[in-house]
């Protein structure tokens, strides 16, 4: 069968409807530079397998690899940005004014949720951060791991597992994995010095050069050319060394600052900001007070992060471990609040204010082990802790309805997950005599225990003073982030325990087949099995098929299970309170929630790989079906609703919106990476890559109203409506294109990549309110010299050529806020325009 004719046929069994991607044409082998084997795909992985000996290129299932030269050629010094940058089924959607997911974004694979990839340090499970994603962004109702807490210094490479695999590593690991490798060498070191800024111009943002009256009524506004901005300064310094334990060990350390400043992409404010004057007319600070006055852009952040990796030799025993310890202090602005708004107090603010969210995040994480030999069965005992924490600070505000004895600064309480897990695991070859090779067994057992709490804030925070029929005097609790209330606070524990089996063996020198069960037993909601086959078959000395079918399920977080706050929020200048609940709220049981479920997941994939020469190929199909999905309901408010819930004994609350089992959904797509090595004799070397990733989600079935909304008017009171259905479907990229070329030539190495990403939708409540950001391509350029053998020095560019999603302003019209919040938060690149950098390293 031709490989193009079995690719169709692959296509069609898979369902992915993406059969118009053309297949890359396999070359003469004899074309090729034979210069030996890509070093990359010789490489030992250890994601994906319970062997000590597979590679790359014998791998049954789809890992990339990014090493370390890979991920310090380039001005990104976050891993989430790295990986979006390198990795094409890895998104890290930009949103911005979102709260506490300015400063501790989520990542997506595979266009899944931020909670369906699993990630490992060493092969072992990482915490989840505390915050809970809630406002619209992408990932809304989950929580992520902050891999950013993990400086890049420290990076030996990263693996990527592009399968379901939670029977191998248990809930999380329905997209894949990410295991972070680290840095285990006992003698270099390094030091490097980055600073960076943006020079940009703003696409579609005209800078405002006057404000008048314009004789109607109205203020009639000048304006120039689009705004230019140089911002967002960044200095980050990075420090590692490795030492050597005598002769039977070592560690590795890495420190890492960052200090970065805000950046602000915001448009003018066109909205009158002081109350007319006694005679009608503008009052004169109208015209000269600064009409920029949010900030719409990369939150500001001072980053402190130390990491220890060591193993050390006793007798037969290895010991082994890693601790990691990072503090981050944000500060990002939320609405502003105009001198006229009835949030504002004029005594405090007469010309109104900027609230910040300031942030004050910690976070630790390590694992100790031991691994020897107990007659012919390996074994590795370990013990994984892990705490985040997150501290919402409240600055320049104010709690309206204390009016002048209100603080304008708050502690507004804290978010704190912690984690634990004990690993056992045993694995030995067996040779026997009805197999003709030898018998991967391995077996372990693994106990987790969880903890979540919400700590309150100062009473000021969430105080709303009442007047004397008990309804708030105006809006409570502190401005752009009401604190955390003594009845939203909360303590919540859980364990689970897993027993799984691994089998892997080859049934002749060319069919590899491994199979894999798991059993999780959680405290909270019971127990599930899921299991996986897959199988990779080498048709020629270059061509090898390969494969997987699984089924997964991913536990409800415990975040999801114990998150509950009520805020009071102003709808067209009337106070509402809103209530955030878990599905076991009263709240919630009176408006139809049911306890919630694990999500259910089938995942299959089938791909090719080829290898000759300097050439390697992949294509790899997948499909990826979810069953009763976790998400927040709609908010629910109404006459209708109040009742409901005063029948309940609930009073007080307007809104309300739960964690449900609210849809299935369908993931379909396909993958594709291409690498070639070209010698170019006295001109150095080139590396060229390629990767491309399509994805499409259907939501394939949203739940049905439960008796009690039912009963209502439907057009009003619906669970999952029309915007988050469109936002999972829609809201990540629907292709991504990596492109990467390096050259290298005596001492100079020139890095260039682009990254082409596919069309996003910023849905709106209709069909019309959608705005569609159309595929963009971004490019990178790092030219690295070598001034010494132990001196580099380094210069860049990310957005090279300046690159911005269309603004708001023309594809969703002249509004308020389109204009001050001119681009989309839903953009997969960054809306800060191009950024230029230079650093200098100093190896010994």
């Amino acid at each position: 069968m031709h490989i193009s004719t079995l690719a169709t046929y692959i296509g069609r069994v898979l369902g992915t409807g993406l059969l118009s991607l053309p297949l890359l044409v396999i070359g003469n082998k004899t074309a090729l530079a034979q210069e030996g084997v890509n070093e990359q795909l010789e490489q030992i992985i250890v994601t994906g397998t319970r062997r000590s000996d597979r590679t790359v290129a014998q791998s049954n299932v789809p890992i990339d690899i990014l090493d370390a030269d890979q991920l310090t050629s380039s001005g990104q010094l976050e891993i989430s940005q790295l990986l979006t940058n390198l990795a094409p089924s890895f998104n890290y959607p930009h949103a911005t004014v979102t709260d506490g997911t300015d400063h501790a974004r989520p990542a997506v694979l595979r266009g899944l949720a931020p909670d369906h990839t699993l990630v490992l340090v060493n092969g072992k499970r990482r915490h989840a951060g505390a915050l809970l994603n809630l406002n619209g962004s992408v990932g809304r109702g989950s929580s992520a791991v902050d891999m950013n807490m993990i400086p890049a210094a420290s990076i030996k490479r990263i693996e990527i597992l592009r399968d379901g695999a939670a029977s191998q590593y248990g809930s999380d690991a329905i997209a894949g994995v990410i295991n972070i490798v680290l840095k285990d060498s006992a003698e270099d070191g390094a030091v490097t010095l980055t600073y960076g800024q943006h020079d940009t111009q703003m696409a579609g943002v005209p800078q405002l050069t006057g404000v008048s009256d314009n004789g109607n009524g109205g203020l009639q506004f000048a304006t120039g050319e689009d705004r230019k901005r140089s911002d967002g300064e960044t200095w980050n310094l990075s420090v590692n060394k490795g030492f050597n334990l005598s002769d039977n060990g070592f560690i590795n350390l890495t420190y890492e600052y960052r200090d970065r400043e805000p950046t602000n992409r915001s448009g003018f404010d066109p909205r009158r900001q002081y109350a007319l004057q006694a005679d009608g007319s503008f009052d004169p600070r109208e015209f000269d007070i600064d009409r920029y006055n949010h900030r719409f852009g990369k939150a500001s952040l001072e980053e402190h992060s130390l990491i220890a990796n060591g193993g050390y030799t006793v007798g037969e025993v290895e010991l082994y471990g890693y601790a990691s310890y990072g503090v981050r202090d944000g500060e990002s602005g939320g609405f502003y609040r105009r001198a006229s708004d009835s949030r504002n107090v004029p005594a405090i603010y007469p010309d109104g204010f900027l609230p910040y969210i300031v942030s004050d995040i910690e976070d630790f994480g390590g694992t100790f082990g031991a691994k020897g030999l107990a007659g012919e069965w390996q074994w590795d005992a370990s013990l994984t802790h892990g705490w985040d924490s997150f501290n919402f600070n409240v600055e320049n505000s104010l709690n309206t309805s204390m009016g002048t004895n209100s603080p304008t600064r708050f502690d507004a309480g804290t978010l704190e997950y912690s984690q634990s897990l004990l690993n056992l695991d045993f694995s030995r070859y067996y040779t026997p005599s009805w197999l003709p090779d030898s018998l991967l067994v391995a077996v372990g057992a693994e106990y987790r225990s969880e903890n979540y709490q919400i700590k309150a804030g100062e009473e000021a925070s969430y105080l709303a003073v009442l007047d004397a029929n008990g309804n708030p005097v105006a809006a409570g609790g502190s401005q752009v982030f009401p604190g955390f209330s003594p009845l939203s606070a909360t303590d919540r524990s859980r364990h689970n325990w897993s027993l799984y089996v691994d089998l892997d063996t080859n049934l002749t020198d060319r069919w590899n087949i491994a199979l894999a069960s798991r059993f999780e037993d959680y405290s909270d909601f019971g127990s599930d099995v899921s299991g996986k086959l897959a199988s990779r078959y080498q048709l020629t000395d270059s061509l090898a098929i390969r494969g997987s079918l699984s089924n997964g399920f991913r536990a409800p977080s415990l975040a999801q299970s114990a998150f509950t706050t009520v805020s009071t929020q102003f709808v067209n200048g009337v106070p509402f309170e809103v209530g955030t609940y878990t599905a076991d709220h009263p709240a919630a049981l009176a408006l139809g929630s049911q306890p919630l479920q694990e999500e259910q997941s089938v995942s299959r994939s089938l791909g090719l790989a080829y290898q000759a020469g300097n050439l390697s190929l992949t294509l790899d199909w997948y499909r990826i079906d979810i069953d009763d999905r976790i998400v927040l309901s709609e908010s629910l408010s109404g006459p209708e609703v109040i009742q409901i819930l005063a029948d309940a004994g609930i009073n007080g609350v307007q809104q309300v919106r739960y964690f449900t089992n609210a849809i299935d959904t369908r993931t379909r797509g396909v993958d594709v990476t291409a690498s070639y090595n070209l010698s170019l004799a006295d001109y150095g070397s080139l590396n060229l890559t390629a990767a491309y990733n399509r994805n499409d989600t259907d939501v394939e079935r949203i739940a049905p109203n439960p008796p009690e909304l039912d009963a209502l008017d439907p057009e009003q009171y619906t669970l999952f409506g029309r915007l988050e259905t469109k936002r999972f479907e829609l809201g990540t990229p629907d292709s991504k294109l990596n492109l990467a070329a390096t050259w290298q030539y005596d001492r100079t190495k020139v890095t260039l990549r682009a990254v082409r990403y596919g069309e996003v939708v910023d849905a709106g409540s209709t069909e019309a309110n959608d705005e569609v950001l159309d595929a963009k391509w971004i490019t990178d350029l790092d030219v690295a010299y070598e001034l010494t053998d132990n001196w580099q020095l380094a210069v860049g560019a990310n957005n090279l050529f300046d690159q911005y999603p269309r603004d708001t302003i023309s594809t969703r019209g002249q509004t308020d806020f389109n204009q001050i919040f001119p681009y989309s938060g839903f953009s997969a690149y960054s809306i800060d325009g191009r950024y230029w950098y230079a650093k200098a390293t100093y190896r010994f």
